[in-house]
């Protein structure tokens, strides 16, 4: 459920990277903060040792500030931004830096702790027991099957889902963080290696490594920064939801958090004031094609069973009704679990300014994001510009002398220089001993 909100909450800074811990320093550059401003922490993963956090957030300064390290599957980085707007709404904070990050292991997910109970095996059994099991992945057979059932109820066929890898992987190209950027036609997906029917290859996301971070503010903490209002964007609505009874009603789109996305969507959208019907752009969590399917019909976006017909007349892209994914989505931009939430509030922050200019879905004023993880969680969050107005393209030129990185990191994956770096780390409590050797692996990347 979700409460009133006490205050008004915003984005005020994001940062997004290919690599690892840089994310954190190119939101503070963005949000024109020094790490002494902030004063809560929030470190996002779910492959790593505890404190992994802290290890993070000390390069920045060691000013003794709460730092959560939060762990919640495929939305554990929304969570991590639904755990700062909660702080920051309630007062605890004014001014909290996400950080998200992943460093993966090839291949699909699985276990780390085989001596103990899984806590999807319920899920995985009520899948067993109707749906049977195969050798592929169990996470593309658990959203396959979803596919295949919304197949079976609603007359989608193999061409639909296809199409939806096709159009990510075409937004992709536009989205200079995206892992893959190349396009595909709708035989060359059809075509590719079978991984669960309907699933090809290139409709499932790739694991990846990568970072994200955003910086979340208080309306106090704004008003006395009023320079900075510009480019601030209100999180308008927000919903964290988790399962209900119905996962288990042995229906294979039940199993994948279908009732919990339409929950926490509606009451995202509701506080926000806004229609699902009025949405035109949106962030959807995309790990396989039949998840967008059944998300699009979960959260609205479509009548229900409808989804593969605004599909079919292209209402997903450019040119129709809602643009889904225009970073390219999790499917081609890539999925580091820890980083891909704050990662599509990046990518919505960006829309909403004007920045994403070679991406830009243009005359909007709200942008929704949604983002899931099985087990299970979901965060659906409603962001809008602040100043109530529909975005206009920034041009990359006028962006850079506003970004705080010196170009336009919206159409750009560039670095930062090292007077950047001494910028935005802490003036009185830094050390240099828990930065080792980081500033110089970063610029060898760079």
């Amino acid at each position: 459920m979700t409460t009133s909100p006490k205050t008004p909450v915003y984005v005020l800074g994001v940062g997004l990277t290919k690599f690892l811990k840089p994310s954190g320093i190119k939101a503070l550059l963005d949000a024109h903060l020094n790490y002494d401003d902030v004063d809560l922490g929030v470190a996002c993963y779910c492959y790593g040792d505890s404190t992994c956090g802290q290890r993070v957030f000390y390069q920045f300064g060691m000013t003794g500030i709460p730092i959560y390290n939060v762990n919640n599957n495929c939305s554990t980085g929304s969570t991590g931004l639904h755990l700062a707007r909660t702080m920051v709404q309630g007062g605890i904070a004014q001014c909290a830096l996400v950080v998200g990050f992943e460093k993966m292991e090839r291949g699909s997910l699985g276990s780390h702790w085989p001596d103990r109970e899984s806590p999807t095996g319920t899920t995985g059994l009520m899948m067993v027991e109707t749906r049977g099991v195969t050798d592929a992945p169990g996470a593309a057979q658990m959203f396959g099957n979803a596919g295949r059932e919304y197949m079976e109820k609603y007359g989608a066929t193999a061409e639909d889902f296809a199409e939806i890898a096709r159009i990510n992987h075409a937004h992709s190209a536009a989205n200079p963080y995206s892992q893959f950027r190349e396009t595909h036609s709708l035989a060359d997906i059809l075509g590719a290696p079978m991984i669960h029917p309907p699933l090809t290859k290139t409709q499932c996301c790739p694991t990846s490594d990568g970072g994200a971070a955003a910086v979340i503010v208080s309306q106090a903490f704004l008003d006395v920064r009023p320079h900075l209002k510009s480019q601030a964007v209100l999180i308008a609505g927000q919903c964290m939801a988790t399962d209900a009874p119905s996962l288990f009603d042995r229906s294979a789109i039940s199993l994948v958090g279908y009732e919990m996305s339409q929950r926490a969507g509606r009451a995202a959208l509701a506080e926000a004031g806004v229609s699902a019907k009025d949405v035109r752009v949106c962030e959807l969590h995309d790990c396989f094609s039949a998840n967008e399917m059944v998300t699009i019909d979960a959260l609205g976006l479509c009548e229900p069973g409808k989804a593969h017909e605004m599909i079919r007349a292209g209402d997903i892209t450019y040119g129709g009704r809602c643009v889904i994914n225009p970073s390219g989505g999790l499917i081609s931009k890539g999925h580091p679990l820890g980083a891909t939430g704050v990662a599509q509030c990046a990518e919505l922050v960006w829309q909403l300014r004007g920045w994403a200019n070679n991406r830009l879905v243009g005359g909007v004023s709200a942008a929704l994001q949604h983002n899931l993880g099985l087990g299970g969680a979901v965060v659906c969050t409603v962001y809008k510009r602040a100043d109530g107005r529909e975005n206009e393209e920034v041009g990359s030129d006028a962006v850079a002398e506003i970004s705080g990185v010196g170009y336009n990191p919206a159409v750009e994956a560039r670095g930062f220089t090292r007077v950047q770096v001494n910028e935005v780390r802490s003036r009185k409590h830094r050390s240099e001993w828990a930065l080792g050797e980081t500033q110089r692996n970063v610029e060898a990347r760079f």
